[in-house]
């Protein structure tokens, strides 16, 4: 396993330990059974956007803390220049790029997002995923395929979503090329929790 994802787990176990948190706590909060948490844990594993999102809403940190070890410390604005945001590569070959990861106390989480067309998807299911909050994708280039529950929409350029995260949702990059995407997960500050 790469350094990075060992890095990130030794992050989110000392976190659990500290908030005094069990594997079967942490498991049904973010609905993955405790094997397959525990092997996130061990770094056995890659995590994917809602295993880390909903990781850092339980421990009350930023989701960049997670990722680099490091607190964002910006609290009035913060500027990232194009090809400058904080990688993520999550989930099989999409890549996040995160746009406002030097900015604390966000309310909101923007990312560049690369979905790659990977043909053995087109007519499969397209696995869903949850988490608190509410997110706006704003399609750039390319087509994605999104399934909201059992609705399916095909967005093109200069299409936008706008919908209940904690609702399942999943998405694809359909149309023969990588589709391209502005992300934004806005928090739901209601249901912060901390340790």
């Amino acid at each position: 396993m790469e350094a990075r994802v060992l890095e990130i787990s030794q992050r989110i176990r000392e976190l659990r330990e500290i908030c005094d948190f069990t594997l079967e706590e942490m498991a049904e909060e973010l609905g993955v059974s405790v094997d397959d948490y525990q092997a996130h844990e061990e770094g056995k594993k890659d995590f994917n956007f809602t295993f880390l999102y909903k990781c850092a809403d339980k421990f009350g940190v930023d989701i960049v803390e997670l990722l680099t070890g490091q607190n964002p410390h910006l609290s009035f604005y913060c500027i990232v220049r194009k090809d400058e945001g904080l990688d993520m590569r999550r989930r099989k070959g999409f890549t996040y790029k995160h746009l406002g990861y030097r900015l604390k106390d966000k309310l909101a989480e923007p990312f560049l997002v690369t979905a790659p067309f990977i043909p053995e998807e087109q007519n499969a299911p397209i696995a869903l995923s949850t988490h608190a909050g509410q997110e706006f994708d704003y399609i750039l280039s390319g087509s994605l395929k999104v399934q909201m529950e059992s609705h399916t929409e095909v967005l093109k350029a200069g299409d936008a979503i706008f919908y209940d995260s904690g609702r399942g949702h999943g998405m694809i990059a359909t149309g023969g090329e990588p589709c391209q995407f502005l992300a934004i997960v806005i928090k739901d500050q209601e249901e912060e929790e901390s340790c």
